[in-house]
């Protein structure tokens, strides 16, 4: 069924609570990678029941975007997880997933189309909801001891100059210089880190995951779990 005028299609899934929410329930916008082989796999398995996962919005290679879920009912996304003072974000958020193999299966970069595409709708929910820039987040931010998606490739900083997502400051010129710099401080980064939204562990293997989520958001060109200097800079901007 498509709507006139709109590159959009509606394929319900079962999978979401029953309850309906309102409109001021909604406080996050979510981005995940479907991480499967095929694309009609990933759209079976987003509307199989037996699935228990499911998202809002479903964007094609070429493009599409297909509702799985109406806005106003929570749909299976998220799983565990945290930001800031909230868990389990399935009852704030609206999910998008975008189709890509997924860092299990040939991680490749998200087309022009796809980008397109991701730009109008999350445009037209952040109107719609009044979501705040800094409740944008990948999965891998509100999960990151379990998820890698929506990965390094997303376009954070271009969708950031369409005040989809946030963005640092730092200056590319600097982070070169500073990205070979070991932290005297540790603790006093991930205090920012923790303060910033990430979830908050004293585990150095938790930690590790939680940095390299960080990386992968802020700092993809290397994602290897060390705080460095440049790491430091790019949180400390974002505050």
């Amino acid at each position: 069924m498509h709507k006139k005028g709109e590159k959009m299609s509606i394929i319900y899934s079962p999978n979401f609570n029953k309850k309906k929410r309102t409109k001021f329930d909604v406080k996050y916008l979510i981005f995940h990678y479907t991480g499967m082989k095929s694309e009609r796999g990933a759209i079976r398995k987003l509307t199989n029941l037996k699935s228990t996962v499911s998202c809002h919005y479903f964007i094609k290679k070429n493009g599409e975007i297909i509702q799985l879920v109406p806005d106003l009912y929570v749909a299976w996304h998220a799983g565990i997880s945290y930001w800031k003072e909230d868990k389990l974000l399935n009852s704030k958020s609206i999910g998008i997933e975008i189709s890509n193999p997924g860092h299990q299966y040939g991680y490749t970069n998200f087309n022009y189309k796809q980008i397109k595409s991701i730009k109008k709708i999350s445009k037209k929910l952040i109107k719609k909801y009044k979501i705040k820039k800094e409740n944008i987040l990948g999965h891998s931010d509100i999960a990151p001891l379990r998820k890698k998606d929506p990965g390094e490739k997303f376009p954070w900083k271009l969708l950031a100059k369409y005040k989809i997502g946030q963005w640092h400051y730092v200056n590319d010129n600097k982070c070169k210089v500073t990205r070979k710099l070991k932290l005297s401080n540790n603790e006093k980064f991930y205090k920012l880190l923790f303060k910033f939204g990430y979830f908050f562990s004293k585990k150095p293997l938790d930690r590790i995951k939680i940095l390299k989520s960080f990386q992968r958001r802020f700092r993809p060109q290397l994602i290897n779990g060390l705080a460095d200097e440049e790491c430091y800079l790019i949180i400390k901007s974002m505050l």
